[in-house]
């Protein structure tokens, strides 16, 4: 991919739009833009630009295009995929000035959002007014509204309440040819030809940039209850968590961690929990509602399931500090693995019934290349995220064979009728594994897909594809 390299006249193209304080230049005020959360990779773009508006980012677009200067969108950084990184330098153009919640419109259970409003700060908006908006991912405090889209956001409540792709009706978004478009209606259906709505979404910003969102809300229930489950291995929670559902209950939440994980927490972060000798996994269960009664009934099925599935012990988090501390080991765990050493993570989502298998070839993989793993992640859905530790693998191994381990988990993910990625996305580090889900035909439709919306390839290069 060939693209031009920028020049002082366009930077003062650029200028005239944002004004010197919509430019980054110098390489310490652009070296925070230079990486996201994926692994230890770096890339430097040539400037960063910040527009504040539509308008703005469609002159900005209008010129790289025309020039043909590769561009990428970021927004809050924390993509786990590489997504954001500017891997042909160029222009990185940030959503950060994009933080407006225009409206909350509390008679149709909607709000139009700009996409770089914080995820936390809009659900604590809505929640003002006793509405949901239920995409939690793990990093939240941070994130975008923009990037849980380009990425098809999920997090632990998507068991309920489905991802992203359930609460988005319209979209704004501003082409890499510079023009601006909604792509669909307000309405709760749409029927009025291709969905390009949910098109934009999981694209991963290849196609355009996303600048407005027209978002569903749902009334926010008023109590949840949350337990703790033990199992003295990784196979027994995941058998657990299929018998749940089948049973006829549908948690708000269903996560799984295992033994490892749980012990880097309480190391890292110095929570107080009681870690006994024969808990290898743990499954963190909350439901929620409003009807106390209805709750017990569910939880009450739950703790059975649980025990005829080889549950070791039960506990229910009884004050909100107890849930928060709770919610606080399963949301450190990244955190936590990524202090202890170089690290790669990997996105895996199975029908829920195929995680045991999943989970006991991981480790069955782990043992055959001397790696180390820590699994943890939505199990109510399926999604397991693989923590592959360098620990004590000989750096020769970790750079040569380490690949052909990770194509191995794939592999076993695919052939359980799972795919590569459930909420993390393709991006840089995991493209050249989409040829393991898709066939020659698949690719060439999403590849054709681009040349549409992107006729030069200016928008996000190298990801994906």
């Amino acid at each position: 991919m060939r693209f031009n390299k920028l020049t002082e006249e366009h930077l003062m193209q650029f200028r005239e739009i944002l004004g010197d304080e919509g430019l980054l230049l110098e390489k310490g005020p652009i070296s925070p833009y230079a990486k996201d959360e994926t692994e230890d990779l770096e890339y430097f773009p040539e400037v960063v630009l910040k527009p504040a508006t539509a308008e703005e980012l469609s002159a900005l677009l209008k010129i790289c295009n025309s020039y043909q200067l590769p561009v990428t969108p970021r927004g809050g950084g924390t993509g786990l995929s590489g997504g954001a990184l500017p891997v042909f330098g160029g222009v990185l153009v940030s959503m950060e000035r994009f933080d407006k919640i225009l409206e909350i419109d509390e008679r149709n259970l909607q709000a139009t959002v700009e996409s770089g409003v914080i995820t936390e700060v809009f659900m604590q908006k809505v929640a003002e007014k006793g509405l949901l908006y239920p995409i939690d991912p793990a990093s939240k405090s941070r994130s975008f509204i923009g990037g849980n889209l380009a990425h098809g956001c999920g997090g632990p409540r998507v068991v309920k309440y489905g991802t992203i792709r359930e609460y988005i009706l319209n979209l704004e978004v501003v082409l890499p040819t510079g023009e601006i478009l909604w792509t669909g209606a307000n309405t709760i259906k749409y029927a009025a030809g291709y969905n390009l709505t949910q098109l934009m979404i999981g694209a991963e910003g290849t196609l355009g940039i996303i600048t407005k969102a027209v978002v569903k809300l749902i009334p926010r229930p008023s109590m949840d209850l949350l337990m703790l489950a033990s199992f003295p291995s990784n196979e027994q929670a995941c058998s657990a968590v299929s018998a749940i559902f089948r049973a006829g209950i549908v948690p708000s939440a269903l996560e799984f961690m295992e033994r490892k994980g749980v012990e880097w927490v309480i190391a890292y972060d110095a929570i107080p929990f009681d870690l006994k000798d024969d808990a290898n996994a743990f499954l963190l269960i909350e439901v929620d509602g409003s009807n106390l009664d209805v709750m017990n009934s569910d939880c009450d099925q739950i703790r059975q399931v649980l025990e005829m599935n080889g549950c070791l012990e039960i506990s229910f988090a009884g004050t909100p500090e107890q849930k928060q501390d709770l919610w606080r080991i399963r949301r450190m765990m990244p955190v936590s693995v990524k202090s202890n050493s170089i690290y790669k993570e990997e996105d895996t989502v199975v029908p829920r019934a195929e995680l045991p298998k999943l989970i006991h070839g991981i480790k069955e993989i782990e043992r055959k290349y001397g790696f180390q793993s820590v699994c943890y992640g939505h199990a109510g859905d399926g999604n397991l995220h693989v923590n592959i530790i360098k620990g004590n693998m000989p750096d020769t191994d970790w750079n040569t064979k380490l690949k052909d381990g990770i194509r191995e988990i794939f592999e076993l993910t695919i052939s359980l009728g799972g795919t590569i990625s459930g909420e993390h996305g393709i991006g840089l580090v995991q493209k050249e594994f989409m040829p393991l889900k898709y066939s020659p035909l698949h690719m060439a439709l999403m590849k054709g897909i681009k040349q549409v919306f992107d006729p030069n390839g200016i928008l996000n290069p190298g990801k994906i594809f």
